[in-house]
């Protein structure tokens, strides 16, 4: 290999680094602004239980949910 295919090589190398580089950080602040945005649900449901299945609100006394009928937890 003579001087010119081992710059080319290298030059290669450092440009797939760099964009390899550069798509870690973009999934980094995706992930990052994904955990930092606020839930979409209140923090207090006024004595309610939310179905982990459907989403829909229950009273606290309901054993299954009221909307797909299935067990809510607690």
């Amino acid at each position: 290999m003579n001087q010119t295919t081992q710059l080319l090589l290298l030059i290669l190398a450092a440009t797939i680094g760099i964009i390899a580089m550069l798509l870690i950080i973009r999934r980094q602040g995706r992930e990052r602004s994904a955990a930092e945005s606020e839930s979409p649900y209140a923090t207090s449901s006024e004595g309610q239980k939310r179905c982990p299945s459907c989403g829909a609100y229950n009273a606290w006394t309901d054993r299954n949910c009221v909307t797909c009928r299935r067990k809510l937890p607690g």
